[in-house]
């Protein structure tokens, strides 16, 4: 998440909320914008496994039910980490999930996962 957004940290509920369509804004109110990456990211394959324990390919099933409902709007998908990255750095607002190791000083964590 962008450095300035007020959001100190989320816990594993408020990040399903969001990634899975329940809530549009972090706890203050303010509206989010949860970013994904595309598919054949491993990255993405520890998330929603840690996050939700379902595999992509129903948390896809998942989306494309949603989607058909037409009351949700998925993630935002971009297709690499960096593009997540550099994303995150120009949206104050944007949430993503990226490696650690690929941190940013423009970045801050509001959730860990440990593997």
């Amino acid at each position: 998440m962008h450095k300035s957004n007020p959001t100190k940290e989320l816990n594993k509920t408020q990040l399903i909320d969001l990634y899975m369509g329940k809530y549009v804004a972090f706890p203050n109110g303010e509206i989010a914008k949860p970013i994904d990456i595309a598919q054949g990211e491993d990255v993405k394959q520890v998330f929603y496994k840690h996050l939700v324990g379902l595999s992509l390919a129903r948390v896809n099933a998942y989306w494309s039910r949603l989607r058909f409902s037409g009351r949700v709007q998925p993630p935002l998908e971009l297709e690499t980490e960096q593009q997540v990255i550099d994303y995150l750095a120009s949206h104050h607002n944007a949430i993503g999930y990226i490696s650690e190791r690929n941190l940013t000083k423009n970045l801050k964590v509001v959730y860990r996962i440990h593997e």
